[in-house]
Formats: structure tokens, sequence, C-alpha cells
């Protein structure tokens, strides 16, 4: 019995010394632990105040981000505008220069006949009375054959409509 408490004994002061041992390494190790927490709390602090100053900022940026692309988007739409305020304006200068063109070709074209007209002598003009009675005569009748066939034949009166329509195209001949 005597060696079952010695070795009782020995146990307990192998227990206590392990336990010693376990404490001693144990120090250091909390000590750094309670460096690490006190470096939590500076890092919870310091993210207590920047942190929102900061999202305030991004969030800042983003405004200013979409701002941005708004001015964009309107300054692409004004440019566009403008370059379909400049085909507009290029195709009323087109349209400008074709009526220009043709009102020159006009003007040429009468100048050329006014230039033409100057060379051939003036037609006598005849009084409507005159063209009134050439009229008659032509009309496929003669003043005679009036006389012997009146009853057969229907008088055709000539009226100044008439000698309108005949009146210009009919006074000129080949020669002119």
């Amino acid at each position: 019995m005597s060696e079952a408490i010695f070795l009782l004994g020995l146990s307990f002061l192998l227990v206590v010394v392990c336990l010693t041992i376990l404490l001693l390494t144990a120090i250091p190790a909390f000590q750094e632990l309670a460096k690490a927490a006190s470096s939590i709390i500076r890092l919870a602090d310091t993210l207590t105040r920047e942190l929102p100053a900061t999202l305030e900022a991004i969030r800042l940026t983003g405004l200013e981000l979409s701002e941005l692309s708004d001015e964009l988007n309107q300054g692409a739409k004004s440019a566009g505008e403008a370059v379909k305020q400049v085909n507009d304006g290029i195709k009323g200068v087109r349209q400008g220069a074709s009526s220009a063109t043709i009102a020159t070709k006009s003007a040429f074209a009468g100048l050329k006949a006014g230039l033409k007209s100057l060379g051939r002598p003036r037609r006598q003009r005849r009084s409507p009375s005159e063209r009134y009675q050439e009229n008659l005569l032509t009309n496929n009748e003669s003043a005679g054959d009036l006389a012997e066939d009146e009853t057969a034949k229907q008088k055709r009166l000539i009226t100044p409509d008439d000698m309108r329509s005949d009146g210009f195209m009919g006074d000129l001949t080949t020669e002119d």
C-alpha cells in the first residue's frame, strides 16, 4: 500500500507540473490574444468613424457618374440634332441651287429667244376686223358659195374665242 500511495503522490506531482507548464506557456498566448482584441477594438473605432464618410463619398461618386452619363447622352442628342440641321441645310442649299439652275436656264432660253426675234422683220399687225374677215373666208367657204347655199348650210358664227384659239399659232407660217 505504501507503494500505491507513493504512485498516487507521484501522479499528483506530475499533474501539477504539467498544469504549471501549461499555464506558463498559455500566458504569452493570452497576452497576444489581449493585444489582438485591443487591435480589433481600434479597427472597429476607425471603421465607425471612417466608413460612413467613405460610403457617402462612394454614393456621391455614383451620383456624379450618373449625372455625367446623362450629360453625355444630352450632348450626343444635341450633336445628332446639329448634324440633322446641317443635313437639312445642305438639302435646302441643293434645292436652292437646283432652282437657281432652272431659273438661269430659263433666263438664258428667254434671252436667246429674244435675240433671235430681234433679227426678224416685224410682222404688220392686223386689226381684229381683218382677222374676222380672213377667218370667214378660210372656213372652207367662199363669199359666193355662201350666197348660193344659204338654205342648205348653216352659217357658222365665229366668236372671239375661236379667233384666239386660231390666233397666235394660226398666224405663224413655216418661214417663221
